[in-house]
């Protein structure tokens, strides 16, 4: 058996893990990680405290999918002893899509990561905050050129009002911080 060297540094390190139990079979637990915390570091902590447990036989991880696979003795209470460990190294159980489908939170993660895709290409001079509603200005821009003032299909005024809208979503300002 290891020793449980890492429950001090677990506890002070890491900020509350969300986590979904996503299947609970006898002498078998599944765990998906929220994806903002599927870290390899993280992870493997997590992994390293419960192998070290008494009644855990088995610990598989997969980061990509924010997998954790503990397979244990499946004695009574035993889910409960799992799951007060979990929680002493600061692991929460929550809807971790919080509300979004995992399709809506895959796609928004690969937006986020885009955006600071773009911010790195740039040294930090724009991001897809700005170039967004900028696009739809120019759209806004080549439709009054072309079309003139004429309500046909897209409408310049449109493209224009969704140019500037989004610009304030995205970059929303608290005013109280100034």
């Amino acid at each position: 058996m290891r020793q449980i060297t890492e429950r001090t540094n677990l506890n002070t390190s890491f900020n509350p893990i969300a986590t979904k139990i996503i299947s609970d079979t006898p002498g078998r637990l599944r765990l998906r990680v929220a994806p903002g915390n599927r870290q390899a570091e993280k992870i493997q902590h997590i992994a390293n405290f419960l192998t070290a447990q008494p009644h855990i036989t088995q610990v598989r991880t997969n980061i990509h999918h924010g997998s954790i696979l503990i397979h244990h003795d499946g004695q009574t209470g035993t889910l409960a002893e799992i799951s007060a460990t979990l929680r002493d190294i600061g692991i929460i159980f929550a809807d971790i899509t919080q509300g979004k489908t995992e399709a809506a939170t895959g796609i928004s993660n690969a937006l986020i990561d885009l955006n600071q895709r773009v911010e790195r290409a740039t040294d930090g001079t724009v991001d897809l905050g700005f170039l967004f509603p900028f696009g739809l200005s120019i759209l806004a821009v080549r439709q009054l050129m072309i079309k003139g003032l004429q309500l046909e299909v897209i409408p310049w005024y449109v493209l224009a009002w969704y140019a500037f809208d989004s610009f304030l979503k995205l970059n929303h300002v608290n005013q109280t911080q100034k």
